[in-house]
């Protein structure tokens, strides 16, 4: 007679064995079926709406996958594997997910045959071949509007490090301003950087100047208030004059500690006051306040000042002289501050235009691949044959590599080998043409970068191994009772009767 086998329902929900082999196999499918049409430069687009209601349309793989909502462990490990491309080198965040779910399809068939999972991951581990069969060749033939933003960009905010390294660091020192209006023709690359704002007073500062000298501040130019609720006694008229006076005295002490070092622009991200406003138009000064601290920060790094949160403490190598020009300009409905033409800026503006924001945010996106692809050009220069030879070059490696090898152990290196040929056959697919024949003649005419695709086949590799190795699925959600029913309890069920568990064989 059949052991029984206790499985806790309600409280705790229990799946194993084979079962959940499939049961992650088909999620993590369902997963790259969802994107693997937006895999290539003639993919199709996904219209998707958005938590708060809009509509998003885009053929960026990350991009789709941070809106779905799924419920199954395994597909939303799958999601993850394309954020963490995402950050780890910017590009391949479809591939990874399509060559995953490709090498869990081909696992399926040996789970069905009852292979251990660590037979089919001994297999898969591919890394090492991947190193010794992708070639480290270079070219910089970028033709499109796009790559030449990119590119520009990331040399522009590039820092020597010395022995022949650079750091490029886009998030803080690459700003994307978009600006619906425009052709997409008119986006460019400022040397230096644009922000939204205007100054204090328009009608009494100047909103051009040439070669300026730009002093940047985190404090308040205003008189300190209390940080709670302050109450002043007062018993004689005269006291209230005194106290405005040692406020205005306050104020003019800072702005001629200020002024002493001939500024042309002020900038905060603080408050200004009005009398602060007054000492600076009548010494011609523009002011701005209230100013983004990354936005701060890329100012400093254009035009060479240094953020001071102490105007006593200034000294004259604070200042920046870096910029060329300080100009506003009103673009559309909204004015924008412009801290241009610099001399070594290292840190830049791409200002995005186009005819409508749908469009604009898509143009952001795929800028931002191209970005990071130029990143990782400009730190590793190494390139590979892409549009899929790489991966038929890996695939044809491991062919032979099973060949050399005895037992059981040589067939998950083949079915490895034909997952690789899914990006091809998908790019191909998504094309329009004739998938064999392509195939066969496909030659090493596009360069991808060799870090991003080391990172995808690593990448998806190791997830589809760790999805094998999972053997059970344990949630501790409970379900919703039904009011006044009493709290649930642990069952005993029969082998038999256990979510009809097919139980391998030992």
């Amino acid at each position: 007679m059949n052991a029984p086998v206790l499985v806790l329902k309600d409280s705790l929900k229990r799946e194993s064995g084979t079962k959940v082999h499939h049961g992650n196999i088909q999620a993590s499918k369902a997963v790259a079926d969802i994107i693997r049409t937006t895999l290539g430069p003639r993919s199709m687009l996904k219209m998707l709406l958005d938590a708060g209601g809009g509509i998003v349309v885009t053929n960026d793989g990350n991009a789709i996958l941070r809106e779905l909502d799924v419920a199954h462990p395994a597909a939303k490990s799958m999601i993850e594997l394309s954020r963490t491309q995402d950050e780890e080198v910017g590009d391949g965040t479809t591939s990874v997910i399509v060559l995953a779910g490709e090498m869990l399809h081909v696992a399926e068939a040996f789970i069905e045959k009852s292979y251990h999972p660590t037979v089919i991951c001994r297999g898969a581990t591919v890394l090492g071949l991947v190193k010794s069969c992708i070639g480290t060749k270079f070219t910089s033939q970028f033709g499109d509007l796009i790559a030449d933003l990119a590119i520009d960009a990331t040399t522009t905010v590039g820092v020597d490090l010395g022995q022949g390294l650079r750091e490029v660091d886009i998030k803080k020192y690459i700003k994307v301003e978009k600006v619906p209006g425009g052709q997409l023709e008119d986006s460019k690359v400022l040397k230096g950087v644009m922000f939204n704002k205007d100054v204090v007073a328009p009608g009494k500062m100047k909103r051009k100047i040439v070669n300026p000298r730009i002093i940047l501040l985190d404090c308040p130019l205003e008189y300190k208030k209390g940080e709670n609720q302050t109450n002043a006694e007062l018993v004689r008229e005269e006291d209230w004059e005194v106290l405005l006076k040692l406020e205005e005295e306050y104020i003019e002490n800072i702005c001629v500690q200020i002024l002493k070092f001939k500024p042309d622009l002020v900038i905060t991200e603080k408050g200004l006051s009005d009398l602060a406003c007054h000492y600076f138009s009548k010494a011609g000064v523009s002011a701005i306040r209230r100013l983004r601290k990354t936005d701060n920060n890329r100012i400093a790094k254009a035009c060479g000042a240094v953020i001071v949160n102490r105007p006593d403490e200034l000294q004259e190598s604070d200042v920046g002289t870096g910029a060329g020009l300080f100009e506003v300009k009103k673009i559309g409905d909204d004015f924008f501050a412009f801290v241009v033409d610099c001399k070594e800026p290292k840190a830049c503006t791409v200002l995005l235009r186009g005819p409508s924001k749908d469009l604009l945010n898509e143009v952001e996106r795929n800028l931002q691949d191209a970005m990071s692809v130029s990143r990782n050009i400009i730190k590793n220069p190494k390139l590979v044959p892409g549009g899929g030879a790489t991966e038929l070059t890996v695939s044809a490696t491991l062919k032979q590599k099973s060949a050399t090898i005895e037992g059981i152990e040589k067939w998950p290196y083949e079915a490895a080998a034909i997952a690789f040929e899914a990006i091809p056959r998908t790019l191909a697919q998504n094309c329009g043409v004739n998938v064999i024949r392509t195939m066969t003649a496909l030659q090493g005419k596009i360069w991808d970068a060799y870090n991003v695709k080391a990172q995808t086949f690593k990448t998806a590799i190791e997830a589809a191994c760790m999805l094998l190795r999972i053997d059970d699925i344990v949630s501790g959600i409970k379900k919703k009772q039904a009011p006044g029913a009493g709290p649930s309890k642990p069952t005993i069920e029969t082998e038999g009767d256990a979510d009809n568990e097919q139980i391998l064989p030992d």
